[in-house]
């Protein structure tokens, strides 16, 4: 057990800062902002507790965090837009610190939204919280996506196949990819140590999704709406910790 103490402080303190970075820019969403404002908002935050911003310079990436609104499924780039009434925003932030990264995203709502996205965004909440309360030594992989798949799928939504959860430490991505979809009793068994996300990107729609050009933003095919969130945990002798929870208690939208 030894072994993975100091991995799992320096862990916990990189995704308290990636957390306290999302509920600092919870009063900061709100009709007339642009998603580079909130950028550069992160970015300072992050800066300002003696971290970097993971994203930023990652294979060309030019910005510190991930915005992505509506039918965005991942990796929106911040611009000039600005958020208006009924928008739904996913903010993706991965700080690291010491050496070891924190990676965590969450959606939040502008004003009022549809009954569709609010409904959409609850069950992407509750299908990664299923899979994270299973967590424990022994269990398989496949369990998770399993989790996961089956929740979002009974309430007539689907899972992104594309994109995946992934080990990460010392290193932003590293093995194993964590699928969102899957059998129980599949993949390899977790074990106490291991350290890895869970971030399951769930569509209104078909689960199918298109790059644009810019090479980073993912959307759905179908222009449906799409919703994420993701925790970074870590496995221990006798279950989990969850390594990016909200020091506000914040879990989902609205955040009171």
């Amino acid at each position: 057990m030894s072994d993975y103490i100091e991995k799992f402080e320096k862990m916990r303190a990189a995704g308290n800062l990636a957390a306290r970075t999302l509920d600092m820019l919870t009063d900061h969403i709100k009709p007339g902002i642009s998603t580079d404002e909130l950028d550069i908002i992160g970015y300072e935050f992050i800066k300002d507790h003696g971290a970097y911003s993971a994203p930023q310079f990652y294979r060309g990436f030019k910005k510190s965090l991930c915005t992505s609104l509506n039918h965005v499924v991942c990796h929106g780039i911040p611009s000039n837009r600005v958020l208006v009434e009924g928008d739904a925003i996913n903010i993706d932030v991965t700080a690291i610190l010491d050496g070891h990264y924190g990676d965590t995203s969450r959606m939040y709502t502008v004003g009022e939204v549809s009954i569709k996205s609010k409904n959409l965004i609850d069950a992407t909440y509750d299908s990664m919280m299923k899979a994270i309360n299973i967590l424990k030594p022994e269990i398989n992989l496949g369990d998770i996506g399993h989790e996961i798949q089956s929740h979002v799928e009974e309430k007539g939504f689907s899972v992104v196949k594309d994109f995946c959860g992934h080990g990460i430490s010392t290193t932003f991505h590293e093995t194993p990819n964590v699928l969102h979809y899957g059998k129980k009793n599949t993949g390899i068994k977790v074990y106490p140590g291991m350290t890895f996300t869970i971030e399951p990107m769930i569509n209104f729609g078909k689960y199918d999704v298109k790059l644009l050009n810019d090479g980073w933003t993912a959307v759905t095919k179908d222009k449906s709406l799409s919703a994420q969130f993701e925790h970074t945990v870590g496995i221990t002798e006798n279950g989990y910790e969850i390594f990016t929870e909200s020091a506000k208690g914040y879990s989902k939208p609205p955040y009171k």
